[in-house]
């Protein structure tokens, strides 16, 4: 059956004053790391907003694989920011920070973002979770992701780590959804009839110079322009290293069980966009509280049910791809009184009143399970 579906992620972490849990520039960070010519060097890089400090794990055979080099990067990374006086918050947004105050990268890639989108994009002060899951042709792309779609609101409602924005309560469990859509060629994409739709696609936005590369397409989940790698870009940042693996965990197995399904010459139904969206939006707002809607089945049910049913269906692929022990933990997580990220946040908030409380206590709980490696 399955066993080959490599991994690699991409996270953007918050880096703060550790007295003030205010946003400060990586810079010095990304120099003392290049200046050290430290191993950790070669994984970490700035973002558009200088906040923020992307990691980029190696390529991982296995989830087994992947923690043991998340928790040697992290340990590396908390040590960096610590020995500058400076912490790491891991979540979707900064509860108390506004973009106008932060300071933008000056690189060419990034100023020809910045000349294009003006204050759509330098208001992206939002960190996100990349999943990389690998795939055996760019051919089978098209067909995984049109159904893979499906399950976009699903692991926004697990990750959804963002409710606070601009020191205010969004009232959403994931504000950041709602700050990416501003930008182009971002939710959720339409479907595509094959991989040579999606290539012409491509080719037509380079011809009329709209984009430079495919790498410009922003969608919730893409085929990687670069890699053979199904990409889901949908997650906010996550609480901690278990939600984290968790979520690559259900990535993996709804690949692995897609995969194996069309190499048996099964699909299942395909939803058009504005189905998922609606979907999603109540992702967005409600995170694992959300009651959304089955289109194929023509039902309503709450996400928790939902979530369920669909572990229940990759559960023949977690023995193969070893992580039935990060799956039985997103099931405790579904049904778990503590909920996701946000959902921490909040409680934190309803017994504090302060949303600096909360910057304090996404601190420790980061750093608490970086250093502790």
């Amino acid at each position: 059956m399955v066993t080959h579906f490599t991994l690699g992620i991409e996270e953007e972490f918050q880096i703060v004053d550790r007295n003030s849990g205010q946003l400060v520039s990586c810079q010095a960070l990304l120099e003392k790391s290049e200046a050290s010519k430290s191993l950790l060097s070669k994984h970490i890089k700035a973002e558009a907003l200088q906040p923020c400090l992307e990691l980029i794990t190696n390529v991982c055979p296995d989830v087994t694989a992947l923690r043991l080099d998340l928790q040697q990067l992290h340990a590396q990374l908390a040590a960096l920011v610590a020995s500058e006086n400076l912490a790491l918050i891991s979540a979707g947004t900064h509860p108390n920070a506004h973009w106008q105050d932060q300071q933008y990268t000056q690189n060419g890639s990034y100023d020809r973002m910045e000349r294009e989108f003006q204050d759509v994009g330098r208001s992206l002060l939002i960190f996100g979770l990349h999943i990389h899951v690998s795939i055996s042709s760019h051919e089978l792309a098209i067909p995984l992701m049109n159904q893979l779609r499906t399950w976009l609101p699903h692991l926004l409602a697990l990750s959804s780590n963002s409710p606070f924005w601009a020191n205010r309560n969004s009232g959403t469990k994931s504000y950041r959804s709602i700050v990416w859509k501003r930008f182009p060629r971002t939710g959720v994409p339409n479907l595509f009839a094959s991989s040579t739709e999606y290539d012409r696609f491509v080719d037509d936005l380079i011809r009329a110079d709209c984009i430079d590369s495919a790498k410009r397409i922003w969608w919730d989940i893409r085929p990687h322009p670069q890699f053979n790698t199904i990409e889901f870009r949908v997650c906010d940042m996550p609480a901690t290293l278990k939600d984290t693996l968790a979520l690559v965990s259900f990535c993996q197995a709804l690949v692995a069980k897609l995969t194996w399904l069309h190499q048996h010459n099964i699909t299942i139904p395909e939803l058009p966009a504005h189905y998922i969206d609606e979907n999603k939006r109540f992702a967005v707002r409600d995170g694992l509280d959300a009651h959304i809607v089955d289109f194929i089945q023509n039902r309503n049910l709450s996400m928790r049910d939902s979530l369920h049913e669909s572990l229940n269906f990759v559960d023949d692929m977690l023995g193969d791809l070893d992580i039935r022990h990060e799956i039985d933990y997103l099931r405790e997580l579904i049904d778990s009184p503590c909920g996701t990220g946000a959902d921490r946040q909040l409680a934190v908030y309803g017994k504090t009143g302060s949303i600096h409380a909360v910057t304090y206590y996404l601190m420790q709980q980061t750093m608490q399970g970086y250093l502790l490696v």
